[in-house]
C-alpha cells in the first residue's frame, strides 16, 4: 500500500514538472551568444533569424538611439516615445530585453496602456512623474500611484494598465526597460475608440453606461490615431 502511494506521488511529480515551462512569462531563452536580427526574415517564436556573424560587425552591442528624445509636443498627449525594441536595435534579438525613452512636456501624459508581453522597470531621469497602476479583479481593480522624481524607479507588472503624467512645471523624461525584445503596447483609449474597424457604438455606450452621442464624440477625437 505504501509502495503504491509513493509510486502515485512520483508519477504526479513527473506529470506536473513541465508546468513551469508552460507558464514561463519571459521570451524564450537564447540558444547562442548573439543572434543579430535579420529584420527582412520571418519572425518566429524565438525571434528573427540571425544574420551571419561575418556581416553583423560589433556595433549591434551598442546603441545611441535613446541618447536624445523626440519632441513631446509633436502629438496631443504631450509626450514622445523613442522605442528601442528589436526592430530598432537588432542586437537584442532572442535576448529577452528592450528599452524605451519617453519625454514629457509639462502636463504631458503617456496615456493608460498595457504591455501584454513584458514587465516594465522605469527610471525617471528628469522632472517628476505621477505613475499610476491599476490592478485587475484579483486586487479589486485597486489604483496604485506615486509621484516619482529624478533618480527614482518604479515597476509595472506584466499586463497591468498604467500611465505616467508630468506633474512638474518643467519637461520630464524617463527610461524604461522590458523583459521582452518586443513587449507590445495596447493604448486603452485608442483601442476602445480608434480601432479599425471601429467597435460598434451601441456596444461602447452600453459598456460605459453613457449615451451614444458621447461615444461618437470621443471616437471623433481618435479618428486620426495617436
Amino acid at each position: 500500500m505504501e509502495y503504491s502511494k509513493a509510486l502515485a506521488s512520483l508519477f504526479t511529480m513527473l506529470v506536473l514538472a513541465p508546468l513551469p515551462l508552460l507558464v514561463k512569462a519571459t521570451d524564450p531563452d537564447p540558444l547562442q551568444d548573439f543572434c543579430v536580427a535579420d529584420l527582412s526574415g520571418k519572425l518566429s517564436v524565438n525571434g528573427f533569424p540571425c544574420q551571419p556573424s561575418s556581416s553583423a560587425g560589433d556595433q549591434f552591442l551598442f546603441s545611441d538611439k535613446i541618447a536624445t528624445g523626440g519632441d513631446p509636443l509633436a502629438n496631443p498627449n504631450g509626450s514622445n516615445v523613442t522605442e528601442l525594441d528589436v526592430s530598432e536595435w537588432p542586437g537584442v534579438n532572442t535576448l529577452g530585453v528592450s528599452m524605451n525613452r519617453v519625454d514629457f512636456a509639462p502636463g504631458g501624459t503617456n496615456p493608460p496602456h498595457v504591455h501584454p508581453r513584458a514587465t516594465e522597470v522605469g527610471l525617471v531621469t528628469r522632472g517628476e512623474l505621477l505613475v499610476g497602476i491599476v490592478g485587475g479583479l484579483d486586487s479589486g481593480n485597486r489604483y496604485y500611484s506615486k509621484v516619482v522624481r529624478a533618480g527614482e524607479t518604479f515597476v509595472i507588472p506584466r499586463g497591468l494598465m498604467h500611465f505616467q503624467f508630468n506633474v512638474g512645471e518643467e519637461d520630464a523624461a524617463m527610461v524604461v526597460s522590458f523583459n521582452s525584445q518586443n513587449p507590445g503596447i495596447i493604448f486603452v483609449p485608442l483601442t476602445l475608440f480608434g480601432s479599425s474597424p471601429p467597435i460598434p457604438t451601441p456596444v461602447l455606450a452600453k459598456a460605459l453606461r453613457v449615451d451614444a452621442s458621447v461615444v461618437d464624440l470621443i471616437k471623433s477625437k481618435f479618428a486620426g490615431g495617436y
